[in-house]
């Protein structure tokens, strides 16, 4: 037995979890200093992205959440052969229900049929965990916190879509994304970034928009056509004026970002996820170097 398979990661989720809660990504921090310089003195944008500014830095310095709603936890989590993944989910959870204790996440978890809180973020299929088996040897662990207001104003289109005029192609899917940030307006706190899932069937597509929102705001997409949709449509998205928090302004959408699966002929889903300017996402990668265990986080 290798020392991955043996290992308990527990406390070092209990940091991803942290992280991801309290300290906003580098290019998404950079991308709202950017946003507000662009916006015009004095104006409602700029000062819903000072305050924003402001909230971010202090969540940083007193390692608190950058906002009230934590949302729901979302691990997707790549293995080598021979890691058991009962074992891994069992521990994730652990350190969901800790984070909660110490306050990092706000207790979220409802039960639908009672309305009841569990008190400590777990529950049914709560958080929501995804495992990847893949050949490297190490453990490497993206968490996304996805709030509920923006996750409210998250949609999905089948195509055609004969109201929008939006046929089986790329010229329907830009489409119905800006119909998807026009629908939204203030709600989902703004500025927004987009995971776009092209296909699959009405589940995977949705999954597939929110594991968009993993990428880095200044990555390139490896797929020409969708790299030039991206950009065109944080242009436009831009020029819809709703600006931040639905105040008017410069800055609709930070990012676009676009991911396509097979589907069935009879069907052709374009599932918007719409993530809030608070994109708490982080990463951690395990690995054993020297007999000895090292985690690093991103």
């Amino acid at each position: 037995m290798t020392q991955l398979q043996k290992v308990d990661l527990t406390d070092q989720f209990i940091e991803l979890v942290r992280r991801a809660a309290t300290n906003l990504p580098a290019d998404m921090d950079e991308a709202l200093k950017n946003a507000e310089q662009n916006e015009e003195e004095g104006s409602a944008a700029k000062g819903a992205l000072d305050t924003i500014l402001l909230n971010v830095q202090m969540a940083r310095e007193y390692s608190t959440p950058i906002c009230q709603d934590t949302g729901t936890p979302i691990f997707e989590v790549y293995y080598p052969l021979g890691v058991s993944t009962r074992a891994l989910a069992n521990q994730i959870r652990r350190a969901v229900s800790v984070a909660t204790e110490n306050s990092f996440l706000r207790p979220n978890a409802v039960d639908s049929l009672t309305g009841e809180n569990s008190g400590n973020n777990t529950g049914d299929d709560f958080p929501t965990m995804h495992f990847h088996e893949w050949d490297a040897n190490f453990i490497h662990v993206d968490l996304l916190l996805k709030g509920g207001g923006c996750e409210n104003v998250s949609t999905q289109y089948k195509l055609p879509d004969a109201g929008l005029k939006a046929g089986r192609d790329l010229e329907g899917v830009r489409r119905v994304v800006l119909d998807a940030v026009y629908q939204a307006q203030g709600r989902g706190c703004g500025p927004a970034v987009l995971g776009v899932a092209i296909g699959g069937d009405r589940g995977s597509s949705y999954v597939k928009s929110k594991q968009q929102l993993f990428r880095q705001l200044n990555d390139e997409n490896p797929n020409p056509e969708l790299a030039a949709l991206e950009k065109r449509l944080l242009s436009e998205a831009n020029s819809l004026g709703i600006g931040p928090m639905g105040f008017g302004g410069k800055t609709t959408v930070l990012g676009v970002k676009i991911g396509s699966q097979h589907r069935l002929p009879a069907s052709y889903f374009v599932s918007v996820a719409y993530m809030c300017w608070a994109n708490r996402r982080a990463h951690m990668d395990v690995t054993v170097g020297d007999g000895s265990l090292e985690v690093t986080y991103a």
